[in-house]
């Protein structure tokens, strides 16, 4: 167990698709001497990177899930999780993030910052993550890191300062000029392990004095001792050190970094960076809720002799079976202990401890608060609270984005069908982006994700690790049902049986929320002096909300709508709760027709990016699809175009964009909201959904 906090460092290494984060983890892995053989994310060798240890990852040359690892630099341990670049896998990033003290946002020197950059990074304020900057790639041609350190300040609003030069670009990128210790770093030896430190070249001197000056006056700002050293003249290399650290740790200072990972340069001082100015364990602040006080707000200290605190961020089912990623907050996990999960309260014991290295893993005896570990043969799922069983307590769980895309699928073969329940079972278990359910009127299994990829990849591994074949329908998109205008109700639910009957009568109104209110539903109780009695008011809620779940339109969930109800009846004997839901359902019923529903399909934000000569065929491709273009860059032969298209247009977009651009444009997209269908969509919809329901009868 690491006793020394301050030695613990956990951290993440987050990017846009492509950007070089597994070829990073791979040359940390090696410079660490945690591997002793460096293998390329598309090698010739055919082994694969060390962190894309999935045969489909290997295949298809992306991070599919994140992998943790424990190595050690510098006498300080630090875990690291490398995590998949492509939007369809955006809740790899979430969990890891969630658990992560630190975290490295990678970014490609000629691309720049791009979308997948913009939303991990949003994904890293909203955990509150302090990171550095390393600019990867810089021996490719166009690199250019001072352009890419502009757009993190103009695109991420970051107060990103640089901390190195390079010595030279694309095929003369030798090394890196270190402004702190104002020195010249090249990487010798076959793999770029030895670290010569020499004089800075005499033609880049000038441009570094000013890099540094530059550096030093925004460094200044976080310490008082720096800026008067600086008035003195007299800076001492561990003042500047302290005043990164302090500037990185409040989240108002980016260092950035840069090299080639590929080429095996500017790695080590990175390593040296995360160690030097990302947080211990205790420097960040972690809340849980007290569950036996009312869910007040707890503050979770990393002290290992306190009682235990730790959650389970991700499920993998391994070889050995459940394999349950676990971040230790407060107090210490002994192998042989007993643990108590906080939401189902039951008891489990820790048979087997291990600290992960990608899929292999060593057994440990005890691991401490600030540690990232893994449990086997604990059945839970992913975001639980474990404690000792001492004190009550859940740690808040991680955002969960809502899936978008959504496709029927059945087996080819019936036998398989057993099959199919457990690898659904497995997969909802593991990802809670991907949703599985039996859709009641078709009876049909619908699974449901982040995108065609995401469910690709599931529709993949089906059919390896579970020998199921399945046939899948069209594609289904997640459409929702509003209301435009306020519509009155007054209902009266009225049933006689032999003995108590039911009665319940409810009045009020329907209204659409307005376009800035984010919730889907708000329930407001305006009834004076007890017409409808205080108890029966819970169930009149939960009576429209269950009305909510299916529009009376096209069969999909409502949204954005309040419903306020002023008035009612009730009877001393023939009111229960039953009776007020049913009159809720029923006054939903009666109300919704007059509310002048309409139907909201998803919108999503879609960013491609490609070389300029491609832009009029992009752009074309936007068009035909009810694109709404919002912008368009071009920067050094590449163009970005960011444009609002309908999902339900989306499908098959990856073939198209390819056979447009020769294959050299690439895109992602992500939800960004609902809006209203045109006419010949809502038509459409309206006929399709009225003849399933003429099938069905």
């Amino acid at each position: 167990m690491i006793n020394d906090l301050s030695k613990i460092r956990n951290i993440g290494i987050s990017a846009h698709i492509d950007s070089g984060k597994t070829t990073l983890t791979e040359r940390i892995l090696f410079y660490t001497n945690r591997i002793h053989r460096i293998s390329e994310v598309r090698g010739k060798d055919g082994a694969g990177a060390t962190m894309d240890f999935m045969e489909l990852e290997k295949e298809r040359g992306i991070t599919i899930q994140s992998a943790a690892t424990h190595t050690v630099w510098d006498d300080h341990h630090v875990n690291i999780i490398d995590t998949p670049g492509h939007v369809d896998f955006t809740i790899e990033v979430e969990r890891s993030l969630r658990v992560l003290d630190g975290a490295v946002l990678v970014l490609c020197g000629v691309a720049g910052v791009q979308s997948q950059s913009l939303t991990v990074d949003r994904q890293m304020r909203r955990y509150k993550v302090p990171r550095l900057a390393f600019i990867n790639k810089l021996d490719r041609s166009g690199a250019d890191p001072r352009r890419v350190c502009e757009q993190l300040r103009d695109k991420l609003g970051h107060n990103a300062v640089l901390m190195q030069l390079p010595i030279g670009l694309e095929a003369d990128h030798d090394g890196v000029v270190d402004l702190i210790t104002m020195e010249a770093i090249y990487f010798e030896g076959s793999n770029g392990e030895e670290m010569v430190r020499k004089e800075i070249p005499e033609a880049m001197r000038h441009e570094a004095e000013a890099a540094r000056e530059t550096m030093l006056d925004a460094v200044s700002m976080f310490s008082d001792e720096l800026m008067e050293a600086i008035l003195e003249e007299n800076v001492e290399v561990d003042q500047i050190h302290d005043a990164v650290r302090a500037g990185t740790l409040s989240r108002d200072l980016t260092p950035v970094f840069m090299g080639s990972a590929y080429k095996n340069r500017g790695v080590q001082p990175l390593l040296d960076a995360v160690v030097r100015y990302l947080p211990t364990p205790t420097e960040v602040e972690n809340h849980g809720v007290d569950l036996g006080n009312d869910e007040a707000p707890l503050e979770i200290v990393s002290d290992p002799n306190k009682p235990l605190v730790s959650l389970a961020f991700k499920l993998e089912e391994g070889r050995y079976g459940q394999l349950t990623y676990v971040r230790v907050y407060q107090g210490t996990m002994k192998r042989g202990g007993t643990i108590v999960n906080a939401r189902t309260k039951k008891r489990h014991k820790v048979g087997r401890l291990v600290r992960m290295h990608a899929d292999e893993m060593e057994d440990i005896e005890q691991a401490g608060a600030g540690d990232i570990v893994a449990l086997f043969g604990i059945d839970c799922a992913s975001g639980d609270t474990f404690t000792d069983g001492s004190i009550d307590v859940a740690m808040s769980s991680m955002h969960v984005p809502d899936p978008v895309v959504s496709v029927a699928i059945k087996c080819k073969d019936k036998k398989a069908e057993d099959n199919l329940g457990k690898a659904l079972g497995r997969f909802v278990r593991e990802d809670p982006t991907f949703r599985s359910k039996v859709d009641p009127e078709s009876n049909e299994t619908v699974i449901s994700g982040m995108g065609e990829l995401h469910l690709d990849v599931y529709l993949e591994r089906m059919r390896r690790e579970y020998n199921v074949d399945v046939e899948t329908g069209a594609p289904q998109v997640a459409y929702r049902e509003t209301v435009s205008q306020r519509s009155e109700f007054n209902y009266t639910h009225k049933k006689q049986t032999g003995g108590a009957g039911q009665f319940g009568r409810v009045a009020g109104y329907l209204e659409p929320l307005s376009e800035t209110d984010e919730r889907d539903f708000e329930f407001v109780n305006e009834i004076r002096g007890g017409a409808i009695p205080t108890e029966y008011i819970p169930a009149v809620e939960k009576g429209f909300q269950g009305a909510l779940e299916k529009g009376r339109l096209i069969g999909f969930p409502v949204l954005g709508l309040r419903v306020v109800i002023n008035d009612g009846q009730s009877h001393s004997v023939d009111s229960s709760e039953m009776a007020f839901s049913a009159a809720a359902r029923g006054a939903f019923r009666a109300a919704y027709s007059g509310a002048k529903p309409i139907i909201l399909e998803p919108v999503m934000k879609l960013a491609v990016e490609g070389p300029t000569e491609f832009q009029g065929a992009v752009l074309k491709t936007m068009m035909q699809r009810r694109g709404n273009v919002i912008g368009t860059t071009e920067e050094a032969g590449f163009c970005r175009i960011e444009a609002e298209v309908p999902l339900a247009e989306m499908f098959g977009y990856a073939t198209d964009l390819r056979s447009m651009t020769q294959g050299k444009a690439e895109f992602t997209m992500e939800f960004a909201r609902y809006l209203p269908c045109p006419s010949e969509t809502t038509k459409e919809l309206l006929e399709k959904y009225a003849d399933r329901r003429k099938d069905d009868e």
